[in-house]
């Protein structure tokens, strides 16, 4: 089960006095806590508590934790409610990963998800939409080779074999690498009939992935 939280996020701010976009930043996420959008705030000077900063690994301001979120630069009011509102959902959440990939920030997406495994769910939004661009998909696909072989990874097990019928042969085929990854005896099923799919393209893949699936399941 995921846990997902709809409710208003709460927020914490990194800034500095020397920081000329610290200030916009203060008084969009202060005007959202005012309208209910965010639960609470805490800014932090972190010239006063280096060790918050260090803790959270932050070597530039603002620098803004909103839910999961972790947003760094300046953004707009409009910015922060946008994300705000997107905080408690899985489409929220999708998205927010989108974005991040998007400008190679893989490594975000990587500890993001290890430290809340449950998130692959969110990875496999993307994954499901055919309009998700390549540079997103590839980085879906590293995340999950990082996850190979994992509890996780099998417990999406029911997600990806409902991605192997996407129609979109695209999609199903990245359900066939998706599957062998998971190391389970519940993906030789889909991957067979995967293997006579009517696109040559992921009959390809299923078999593929179905021999490598065996070899694992023969270690």
């Amino acid at each position: 089960m995921n846990d997902f939280n709809p409710g208003p996020p709460d927020a914490l701010l990194l800034l500095t006095t020397q920081c000329p976009h610290c200030p916009t930043v203060l008084q969009g996420l202060a005007e959202l806590v005012k309208q209910g959008i965010i639960g609470r705030l805490e800014a932090v000077n972190i010239a006063a508590h280096p060790d918050i900063a260090a803790q959270h690994r932050v070597r530039s301001v603002p620098w803004v934790r909103l839910g999961e979120f972790e947003l760094q630069g300046l953004h707009s009011t409009a910015e922060l409610r946008n994300w705000a509102q997107r905080a408690g959902s899985e489409a929220g959440v999708a998205e927010y990963y989108a974005d991040l990939l998007k400008h190679g920030q893989l490594a975000s997406v990587l500890a993001a998800v290890q430290k809340n495994p449950q998130r692959l769910s969110a990875l496999l939004l993307l994954a499901r939409d055919p309009d998700t661009e390549l540079a997103i998909r590839v980085g879906v696909s590293a995340v999950m080779e990082e996850f190979a072989d994992s509890e996780a990874l099998r417990a999406q097990l029911s997600a990806l074999m409902t991605l192997g019928r996407h129609h979109d042969p695209r999609v199903r085929a990245d359900a066939c690498h998706f599957l062998a990854l998971t190391a389970s005896p519940e993906a030789v099923g889909p991957l067979q009939d995967l293997s006579e799919d009517p696109e040559r393209s992921v009959q390809d893949v299923a078999r593929d992935s179905l021999k490598e699936l065996q070899e694992a399941l023969q270690r």
